[in-house]
């Protein structure tokens, strides 16, 4: 794994030097984008607009438009916009994790004590293990600044979760979400049944990627000529008046005959 940060985490007058590395990997399958008359490859260029010929990475620069005029930023630009942020994530806070919406969740990455830095390290991890509390602060992460939540991983290393910030949260007053009227008793009763239940442990080694194992195999069958014929889904029939009584009684019968089994 390759470092994408490298600097510290400020824990009180506490300096604990770390290193950054995304947690996740992608499992979607690598398809190439072709041209439908002969499967070429599609390539996409970075063209200078005004002669038409591809620019090299290296020869690449970011600028901001202001009044008809580039102004063009250089890496000392970024960290003097905040020179603490691109080196410190600053803990500002301590709170619960149960009071963090899943909403505000982006990546997470795995924190690496560097050298001098593994006492502290271990002390901030069993600290937030004890008192069962995650810690949250900012910092500069490819030129933008992120909110940045650190938590104890399997009681063995930090993890820090980049969260959203408040304002990029949409506003969803314009979505056409159901008048608060009360669900029927009965119906009510039957749902929290229902997902009483089906209520276990998370157990996140339970769900895999398999749609990409699938379409895998579809791959290989067309190697070899074979003609794949869908199984169309039916779709939902959104005339049709819902009883939901009968699909809640018919689920309940349905996840009782799975335990059974």
């Amino acid at each position: 794994m390759k470092a994408i940060w490298n600097g510290a985490i400020g824990f009180g007058l506490v300096n604990i030097p770390v290193k950054i590395y995304s947690a996740t990997e992608t499992t979607k399958l690598d398809l190439d984008m072709l041209d439908k008359s002969d499967f070429s490859n599609i390539r996409f260029k970075r063209v200078n607009e005004n002669t038409g010929k591809e620019v090299k990475w290296e020869n690449i620069v970011k600028g901001y438009l202001m009044d008809d005029k580039y102004i063009v930023l250089d890496e000392e630009d970024y960290e003097a916009a905040s020179p603490e942020k691109s080196k410190i994530l600053s803990i500002d806070q301590f709170v619960k994790e149960v009071e963090v919406d899943s909403v505000y969740f982006e990546n997470p990455y795995y924190l690496e004590p560097q050298k001098n830095g593994e006492n502290a390290y271990r002390l901030l991890l069993k600290a937030l293990e004890k008192t069962a509390m995650v810690g949250i602060g900012t910092f500069v992460l490819r030129e933008t600044e992120a909110i940045g939540m650190i938590r104890p991983y399997k009681d063995d290393i930090l993890v820090l979760n980049r969260l959203r910030f408040d304002q990029e949260i949409r506003d969803y007053k314009d979505l056409k979400i159901p008048a608060q009227k009360a669900p029927k008793p009965a119906e009510l009763k039957m749902a929290v049944n229902l997902i009483e239940q089906l209520s276990q442990d998370f157990d996140p080694a339970m769900y895999k990627d398999t749609y990409s194992d699938e379409l895998m195999k579809i791959i290989k069958q067309k190697a070899k000529g074979k003609n794949i014929k869908a199984k169309k889904a039916q779709p939902a029939k959104e005339d049709k008046v819902i009883d939901l009584m009968a699909q809640l009684k018919a689920s309940l019968n349905t996840s009782k005959s799975k335990s059974a089994s």
